[in-house]
Parts: structure tokens; C-alpha cells; sequence
């Protein structure tokens, strides 16, 4: 209770979204397995962009924070874009 927005339980560096609830809003830029790219995210509505690293693997699309970020939630949605703002897909988090 004492640590309240800064406690270490509410911090996490990364997150998965399914291949499934993957959503390419730029298709030609669709990732493959094995592949990565850095992007800017943000999990919260006018959060300010987060530097992180996409992985697809497995079928699987993993992002990876720069920093850590608070409260990351399954049934969420991660946002990611390019470094000149233009959004190129989304997840829901699991």
C-alpha cells in the first residue's frame, strides 16, 4: 500500500498478443516469424509513444518496452506506429 502507483507488482517490460487478435492496419508491413522491428506503443488512450521492440515468434507477437510500464492488462490493446506517427497495427493483450 505504501509504494501505491510505484509499487514493482505493477511494473512490466513486456506483453504478448496472440496471432489471432493481431490487427495490420498496414498489411505490406505485416511481420513474419522470426522477425523484429522497432516501433513506438502505447497501451492507454493518450499515453504518451513508448520506444519498445516487436518480436513475432511462434505465432506469437511479443512487445518489448524501452521502459517499464504500469498496469499492462490482458484485454487491453496495444497500439503501435511508425516514428512518424502512422499507426501500423494493433493487439489485444493476453
Amino acid at each position: 500500500m505504501g509504494e501505491g502507483h510505484h509499487h514493482p507488482g505493477l511494473l512490466r517490460k513486456a506483453l504478448a498478443i496472440a496471432d489471432d487478435e493481431i490487427h495490420w492496419i498496414r498489411p505490406d508491413l505485416q511481420m513474419e516469424n522470426g522477425e523484429s522491428r522497432e516501433y513506438l506503443v502505447r497501451i492507454r488512450y493518450r499515453q504518451p509513444l513508448q520506444k519498445a521492440v516487436l518480436y513475432r515468434m511462434h505465432d506469437v507477437l511479443y512487445i518489448v518496452f524501452e521502459e517499464h510500464q504500469r498496469g499492462i492488462s490482458s484485454g487491453q490493446f496495444a497500439v503501435w506506429y511508425d516514428t512518424s506517427g502512422e499507426m501500423i497495427g494493433s493487439g489485444v493483450i493476453r
